[in-house]
């Protein structure tokens, strides 16, 4: 079943052209890394999907149906640096999600267990400047699922971590994925992440360069690399595209 289906979308800032000609079906309950070099519109991709932006042409569908243009519950986000409110408790941090959706009764006890699930189980009073870098991505993870999401859209959740965290929220975000039947579109700068963690690799970058003006082509899906059939080889090019990735960043 499709969960999201990107139609002929276009995202323009004025004269500048962000992404074009995107088309793109996702499938519930997949895994899709989004790669590609700086600057192309992955963290884009991911504000549509989210409501935080709407196309400038073209159409974005949520289960057949056209997608609202302002976040909701059905989606969450974890980004790069940790987004958590550092005035409330962990706990506090948790809860509030589901006081907002109105689902005040049980909240205490739900964020609890989701707390236990991500491992901060301990720390219901801490606040998060007594946390780990790895802790208040794991606190981020629940606030994200506590209000039981469809999609969950990661952008660079890890890339500030120590490889040692990294690998365990790698467990962790594998776990949480397949125990909650998420689908996720998590965008990475790295290569070996997107690979390890996906069950399809897509990469974004511009099909069209014009060196006079080269703010007026946009990105799309360049490559879409189906990572769960078990002869599945890199396309043509792709190799040439990780290294472009790996150099600039």
């Amino acid at each position: 079943m499709t969960a999201l289906s990107f139609h002929d979308v276009w995202v323009e800032y004025g004269d500048s052209v962000i992404l074009e000609r995107l088309s793109l079906e996702v499938k519930a309950g997949s895994f899709v890394s989004v790669v590609g070099p700086s600057g192309v519109g992955k963290s884009t991709l991911l504000r549509l999907v989210l409501g935080q932006e709407a196309p400038t042409k073209g159409r974005i569908l949520l289960d057949g149906e056209p997608l609202h243009a302002e976040p909701g519950p059905d989606r969450g986000v974890v980004f790069q640096r940790y987004s958590v409110f550092p005035h409330m408790t962990v706990l506090k941090n948790v809860m509030f999600g589901l006081e907002c959706s109105g689902r005040r009764a049980g909240a205490r006890a739900e964020a609890e267990e989701m707390l236990r699930r991500v491992g901060l189980g301990h720390s219901l009073a801490s606040y998060p400047s007594a946390l780990s870098g790895g802790m208040q991505q794991r606190l981020a993870l629940a606030q994200a699922l506590i209000t039981r999401p469809r999609i969950l859209l990661l952008d660079e959740p890890f890339g500030a971590l120590d490889p040692g965290v990294r690998v365990d929220m790698h467990v962790l975000i594998t776990e949480l994925w397949r125990e909650h039947g998420l689908t996720i579109l998590m965008v990475t700068h790295d290569i070996r992440e997107a690979f390890k963690l996906g069950t399809r690799v897509i990469a974004i970058d511009k099909r069209r360069h014009d060196p006079q003006a080269p703010h007026r082509y946009g990105s799309t899906a360049v490559y879409d690399f189906p990572l769960d059939k078990p002869d599945a080889v890199p396309p043509d090019g792709f190799q040439e595209l990780a290294a472009r990735m790996a150099k600039a960043s």
